[in-house]
This record gives C-alpha cells, structure tokens and sequence, in this order.
C-alpha cells in the first residue's frame, strides 16, 4: 500500500494514529501529572481507530451513524489532552503539534461523514413524502 492509500484509507489511518499516540506516550516522563494525562490521551485516541473499525462492521445506518459520532467526539478529545501536552515541559512539542493536527484533521473527516449522512436523510425524507 503507498502512503497516498494510506491517507485515503481510514481504518489504516486511524490505527497508525493510536499507534503513535501511544509511542508518543511511552516517552513521556512520568509524573502524577503526566500519569492522568496520559492514560486520557491514550483512551480517546485509540478509540477512534476502535469504534472507526466498529463503523465499518455496523448493523444500519443509524449504528453507522452512532460509532462515526463517537469517532468525532473521540477525535476531539484527543486534541484536547494534546493540547494539554504542550502546556508541559517534559514531552516532544513537535510531535504533540503533529498528532494534534492528525487529530483535528481526523474529527473534520468525521465531521464531513456525518454532514453527508444527514444530508442524505433529508433528502430521502422528501424523496419518500
């Protein structure tokens, strides 16, 4: 698979994502600060990939819908606790900067998933009236 597959292919994007979040983390020093951060951080970013692989196995739409709003909500989180990364000193900046775009760029595909889905339903609404 190239690199270009793999940014078009959402579940393999989504893995690689909690992969790295999860490298990232393991180079962190740890503090009791950094120990609840982390375990955050850690928990929505792999659950993007967890319940975007759940999406992809759904029973109807609606069940589509459901796991794709988590993905969303997920995706969102994790910018959050990276954000909180980046106001500590012990961790690589760079990389926090990194997975937090990925993470921001993740939720507005999400975002997009679920805009097409209700669009979808309206118009079959008026299609069926």
């Amino acid at each position: 698979m190239t690199n270009l597959q793999k940014q078009f292919d959402l579940e393999e994007r989504t893995s690689t994502f909690g992969q790295d979040v999860i490298a990232f983390s393991a180079k962190i020093q740890r503090t009791p600060v950094t120990m609840s951060l982390i375990t955050q951080l850690v928990r929505s970013a792999t659950s993007v990939g967890a319940n975007y692989s759940e999406a992809n196995n759904a029973f109807s739409r609606a069940d589509f819908k459901h796991k794709i709003s988590i993905c969303r909500k997920e995706s969102k989180e994790a910018v959050y606790w990276l954000k909180m990364f980046l106001a500590i000193n012990n961790c690589d900046k760079t990389l926090a900067r990194n997975l937090g775009k990925e993470a921001q760029e993740l939720n507005l595909i999400f975002n997009a998933i679920i805009n097409k889905i209700e669009i979808n339903n309206k118009i079959n609404k008026l299609v069926i009236t």
